[in-house]
């Protein structure tokens, strides 16, 4: 039971912990624009949709704030780091990272389709207020203060203004077009298919988020959306008055009740993900100035199926297994990093990656690699990062899973395993290593370099998972993948099936990597 809060529970707690303060913040402040007298006016022009735009555009900030921080990954590695004697409960979640930053992404994309139709409403409805010559509450609203002052209502001032003139003239207008077609394109361009295979397109694409941040901290400083100002409110309530507007073509004839002014909505976006922004700025710097640092690339193998090693050095690079780096090669293209899994252990007098052709930056790479014309390209390196590879010296039992190139996070494990076995290292809780990985017809293990060699080919899980469950009745093993969802979702259900309810018996833990 425990492993099975661990590996679903728990992060469904997470979510639901999520979920409900989206659905708290909608709710409040659904019911806040629908029934505050502050905005009884505004309801009489716009209806619902005024609720619907302002609660909608409330989740938009705060997922805004919790977009950011799931991809700091110097703030995660340095959590990661500081709860080491945390629970493993607590650690774990850290590996859901981008599943929770794909998650905020849709919420930010729903929240967008709605506030962007409710506004659509709310452009129509104002125009046809000012459109609107029948003495209705709505039209004389419309006509209050359009002699040049700043206490209107209706932003449209003129018969001849059109919804789509002050959509794309306006501040909020243009700003909110250029939000949702930043948004729209970030996320079609992280479809799965398009990331694997055009990994570029997405790159470049994600980085439009500097303009949705851009856009989203000034997009309410127009303040089009209105509300009654405090002192107008308290002197002329609109349960008392609003009857009066509709005399004398909105001059009210009764002595308390003079003509309400309107103010804007003070712009909170800012407030939300200032923070955030901010910590973002700080990571970016410090993987710039990490970057800068010089790599010296002492050796390159080339190996079968077109993958390139390279074994490398950098000043101050310390590592743990299972960890990996970015990598950029300006002559190639300047913007483009991309995340490589450490292949090298801990104890090795260098640190090294195993690039496979997968795209055109891959294939770019290797091919000026293996020309060396006129001399070894120049490469940066920004890390190294933590995964959910690194706890894997916590268990006493490891199972070790990599699909194709998936295999290269526990090349490292494997080789510090060995080197640890070396040196009798005390520290080390591990006495079992089960591992699949790939068979060539050479000496040593192509990518571990041990003369252990990996087998090749797909198990039958509930056998390998029987077996190791009948060999260590009382142990506690950890599950790490690097592979397919698909695989994961398997692997997952066995780590369930197999662990025992009894805590004095034997548990599995599901570990996945994340880039």
């Amino acid at each position: 039971m425990g492993n099975w809060l661990v590996n679903h529970w728990f992060p469904a707690l997470v979510i639901a912990a999520w979920l409900g303060i989206n659905i708290f913040l909608f709710v409040y402040y659904f019911l806040m624009f629908d029934m505050d007298e502050k905005f009884y006016y505004t309801r009489e022009i716009l209806g619902s949709a005024l609720a619907w735009a302002r609660a909608s555009a409330k989740c938009l900030n705060f997922n805004s704030m919790l977009i950011l921080l799931p991809v700091c990954r110097n703030l995660l590695s340095f959590l990661r780091g500081t709860c080491l004697l945390c629970r493993r409960t607590m650690r774990k979640q850290l590996d859901h990272n981008l599943t929770f930053h794909k998650l905020v992404a849709y919420m930010l994309a729903l929240m967008t389709a709605v506030h962007t139709i409710a506004h659509l409403f709310n452009l129509e409805r104002y125009n046809d207020s000012q459109q609107a010559a029948d003495g209705s509450l709505s039209s004389v609203l419309s006509d209050l203060h359009q002699d040049g002052s700043d206490k209107w209502l209706n932003p449209i001032h003129s018969n001849s203004t059109t919804p789509a003139y002050v959509t794309f003239t306006s501040i909020p207008g243009l700003t909110g077009v250029i939000i949702t077609v930043a948004l729209i394109l970030m996320v079609t361009s992280s479809m799965e298919f398009i990331r694997r295979s055009y990994f570029e397109v997405f790159w470049y694409t994600h980085h439009l988020f500097i303009i949705y941040f851009a856009g989203l901290v000034i997009h309410g400083i127009a303040g089009l959306v209105r509300g009654q100002t405090e002192e107008s409110l308290k002197k002329y309530s609109p349960q008392r008055c609003a009857q009066y507007l509709v005399y004398r073509d909105g001059r009210s004839t009764h002595h308390h009740c003079k003509e309400p002014e309107f103010g804007g909505i003070p712009t909170e976006s800012w407030k939300w993900v200032l923070a955030p922004i901010l910590l973002y700025v700080f990571e970016r710097i410090l993987r710039f100035w990490r970057s800068r640092q010089r790599v010296v690339i002492t050796k390159v193998v080339t190996h079968p199926s077109k993958v390139l090693e390279l074994q490398m050095h950098k000043k101050g690079f310390n590592m743990e297994v299972g960890q990996y780096i970015f990598i950029n090669c300006p002559s190639i293209s300047l913007l483009e990093w991309h995340p490589f899994t450490l292949t090298s252990a801990p104890e090795d007098n260098f640190f090294s990656v195993h690039i496979r052709a997968a795209g055109d930056w891959t294939e770019n790479v290797i091919d000026a690699f293996q020309q060396q014309k006129p001399k070894i390209p120049r490469i940066e390196v920004d890390g190294p990062f933590g995964t959910a590879s690194e706890d894997v010296f916590q268990y006493e039992v490891a199972m070790l899973i990599g699909a194709g190139i998936g295999v290269t996070p526990f090349a490292s494990v494997l080789k510090s395993i060995w080197y640890k076995f070396q040196h009798a290292d005390q520290s080390l809780k591990t006495k079992k290593a089960g591992h699949a990985v790939l068979n060539f017809d050479t000496v040593t293990d192509v990518v571990t370099g041990l003369k252990q060699k990996t087998s090749f080919g797909r198990p039958m899980w509930s056998n390998e998972f029987s077996a190791v469950a009948t060999a260590h009745p009382k142990s506690v093993v950890g599950v790490f993948l690097c592979g397919p969802e698909a695989l994961a979702k398997s692997l997952q259900k066995c780590c369930h099936q197999y662990s025992r309810l009894d805590p004095r018996k034997v548990k599995f833990y599901f570990n996945k990597e994340n880039f």
